[in-house]
């Protein structure tokens, strides 16, 4: 019997990751908007791809606008992009506000029906998202995971690969820390080929590279006016996926809720983590330098100003 995958959200990020999902045939995908007939008619179209593409994963599209969510039960990962973009006039502290009471309108209703789903959270500001979820679900904390770390550390590969001209596939590199301007990208731990970056870069390219990773997303913003990033934030969540319904052991930066661990207690924060069929199965903890340290404690507080304003 194949696995299940909701996606909450019809827009680009979750029609996208439903898609990866379901022509890798990974799972049988419910995608869900409350808008009336689109994800119907998005899953169709991805279901008349299937002879193409030779995917036998099945694909359904349910609206949410009356709250019903019946169609998404049992599902064993749940990916929740849903939510508002911010718009002009409106306050960090707006979209904070907005997006919460989407996440917990969603999560209230989603977690009745699979309680032993995995959620995936990909909402904006994401670390906090993914705090809202986990203290709305009840779920324990290695089920409750934020997509954020693969994104931006695919981002940097991207830069990476491009100024020393060789293969993405020899690139690995490591992003901590909060999903915004304040994430850490380490340059000591990212390789090529098992050759550390510091090796093969002077310090302003490797300067350069860490400050487009971090404005990575605004970037791309800028270039497309309405609208913001889709095919990487998707690819990202579906690797999460795979990892998770292959049981794969994959160790990836995530989002999750640390207790100690790096310093930080009781916050959603991005680290490495081996994720498998349980969801989050370790912390990695690796050993920071002193800048390191700092640099990781100041974008957990920039986390935490924002967990503040919601009391979570």
């Amino acid at each position: 019997m194949r696995k299940k995958v909701t996606v909450v959200g019809g827009g680009f990020v979750g029609s996208t990751t439903a898609q990866r999902i379901h022509d890798a045939g990974l799972a049988d995908v419910v995608l869900t908007d409350i808008l009336e007939g689109v994800p119907a008619g998005k899953a169709l179209d991805m279901a008349e791809s299937a002879p193409i593409l030779g995917s036998d994963s099945q694909a359904f599209g349910i609206s949410t606008a009356s709250g019903d969510y019946r169609e998404t039960a049992n599902s064993d990962v749940i990916v929740i992009t849903a939510g508002f973009p911010r718009k002009p006039g409106m306050s960090r502290d707006d979209l904070l506000k907005a997006n919460f009471d989407v996440i917990r309108g969603v999560v209230e209703a989603v977690v009745k029906l699979s309680p032993g789903a995995i959620l995936i959270i990909v909402t904006n500001p994401l670390d906090v998202m993914a705090q809202a979820a986990y203290k709305l679900s009840g779920f324990s904390k290695n089920r409750v995971i934020g997509m954020a770390g693969v994104l931006d550390s695919a981002r940097m590969s991207t830069f990476v690969a491009r100024e020393l001209n060789v293969s993405v596939e020899n690139v690995h590199s490591f992003v901590l820390g909060g999903h915004g301007d304040d994430m850490v990208p380490l340059a000591r731990y990212s390789t090529v080929a098992g050759i550390p970056l510091t090796e093969l870069l002077p310090n302003d390219k490797l300067e350069a590279i860490i400050t487009r990773t971090r404005k990575g997303g605004a970037e791309i913003v800028n270039l497309l006016k309405t609208g913001s990033a889709y095919y990487a934030p998707s690819a990202a969540a579906v690797e999460m996926v795979e990892a998770i319904l292959k049981d794969k052991k994959k160790i990836l930066p995530c989002a999750v809720y640390l207790e100690g661990e790096y310093g930080i207690n009781g916050l959603f924060v991005g680290v490495p983590v081996k994720l498998g069929a349980r969801g989050v199965e370790e912390i990695v903890e690796i050993k920071l330098l002193p800048d390191e340290k700092a640099a990781l404690e100041k974008s957990a507080s920039s986390v935490r100003e924002l967990v503040n304003v919601l009391a979570l």
